[in-house]
């Protein structure tokens, strides 16, 4: 007999449920907005915003209970799978610009002022690169939701983003004197330099901050925390000042990415121009340093930090780097295993694999089914938006960031996993 595991269960449920109608929600809208879900119902209707949605009056949406979700209770779970099938309403760039607008009353209406900070934290500040490009609101979930006084954040937003986003951001950071733009703004093109070079703009940044932190991370506007800033500090302290992210040896399509030439052609893809391969062989590395690939989001010690930025070495290597494919996914990676590297790991050590580093949570398809289950939202580019029903999953990998959210996908999830990290 086949025994359903807990993290299996909501995957069962919402494949079977949705094509046998085994469950059917019967709830009442009083309004003509009825197949519409607003993610932010009291904002949307607010004078805080645009007001697109003023005229509209109370009316009921499906309450959803965070607890029963992770419990996996059916009908909860069914509600979810009901509003996915409605037109679902979240903030736009403008509404995040109105809102931040008056300082006081945005830190008010978002409750900056009952976030506590315990000795523990204060005492262990932490440092964010937070490099974005599009969808203001979902930036400023994630901030809210990582944000505690004593640290210190940096955004890094993408030159050709839309003039709204950048104005939407611009507010936030005033709204807060430990937020802030970094002084030096990239073009950042979808596996180039530009998007390394992000990160060290804000890394550099970070190091002539005030706060002494004692780690950084980096995030993208994608990615959400699964725990909370004080049980962070703890995971991190018994780090005992080493560093925390992938590093493994690269396959032979890997090593393609960095043994020859890559340049931009004339061709675009959506947001982004491409890289391609040339015929061009590229010189080893300097100082014959040995590659190792990974992701290119860390969580970094303040010692190795500081000892990478002003090491010649490294510099050498971020320069033989720049005509390589996605030189972010080679560079950390590398500079984690070279010798005398505050936070080191031995080059002799094993592979720290994206799922054994607990730095980013990332479902990847072709994974499904082996290493973790199904994705209960969408692709893109073969990595998994989450969906609520993942929602214990990921709760329960002991990963401290998962990749990828989107309000449009899962309007529910990310409200439920603050939640949980909140209580």
């Amino acid at each position: 007999m086949v025994k359903l595991t807990a993290s299996y269960f909501p995957i069962w449920c919402l494949n079977h449920w949705t094509k046998l109608g085994l469950l059917t929600v019967h709830l009442t809208l009083f309004s003509k907005h009825k197949h519409t879900y607003f993610v932010e119902p009291f904002l949307s209707t607010s004078s805080f915003v645009k007001n697109k949605y003023s005229h509209v009056k109370k009316y009921d949406q499906y309450r959803i209970n965070c607890s029963f979700i992770y419990d996996l209770d059916p009908v909860e779970i069914g509600k979810v799978v009901e509003i996915k099938k409605k037109k679902i309403i979240d903030l736009k760039d403008e509404d995040v610009i109105a809102m931040t607008t008056n300082c006081q009353e945005y830190r008010t209406i978002r409750e900056y002022h009952l976030k506590a900070v315990s000795p523990e934290e204060e005492k262990f500040p932490l440092a964010y690169s937070l490099v974005v490009h599009k969808d203001a609101i979902m930036v400023e979930r994630l901030i809210h939701t990582i944000y505690s006084s004593q640290n210190v954040y940096c955004i890094h937003y993408d030159q050709k983003s839309s003039d709204t986003f950048k104005q939407a951001l611009e507010n936030l950071a005033k709204c807060f004197s430990n937020i802030f733009i970094a002084s030096k703004l990239e073009v950042v093109e979808y596996a180039h330099i530009s998007r390394l070079q992000a990160d060290l703009n804000c890394l550099s940044d970070l190091l002539k901050s005030a706060v002494p932190w004692k780690y950084v991370i980096n995030l993208c506007g994608q990615d959400f925390p699964l725990i909370s800033n004080f049980k962070l500090v703890y995971e991190l302290k018994r780090l005992n000042g080493g560093n925390m992210l992938e590093t493994i040896r690269p396959s032979s399509s890997k090593k393609e990415r960095f043994t020859h030439h890559y340049e931009f052609k004339k061709k675009y893809y959506g947001y982004m121009k491409l890289l391609e391969k040339t015929n061009i062989a590229k010189s080893p590395p300097p100082y014959n340093i040995e590659i190792f690939v990974g992701s290119a989001y860390f969580v970094l010690c303040r010692a190795f930090v500081q000892y990478i930025l002003g090491n010649s070495h490294v510099q050498d290597f971020l320069e033989w780097s720049k005509d390589t494919y996605s030189p972010d996914e080679h560079f950390w990676a590398t500079l984690v295993r070279m010798p005398g590297v505050p936070g080191q790991i031995s080059r002799e050590a094993e592979d720290i694999t994206d799922f054994q580093s607990k730095t980013r949570l990332v479902k990847w398809n072709y994974h499904e089914n082996y290493l973790y289950p199904p994705c209960t939202g969408i692709h893109i580019r073969s990595v998994c938006i989450y969906g609520t029903a993942e929602l214990r999953w990921l709760l329960n990998r002991g990963h401290w960031f998962a990749n990828k959210f989107d309000s449009k996908v899962d309007p529910i999830l990310t409200k439920c996993l603050a939640e949980k990290i909140a209580g």
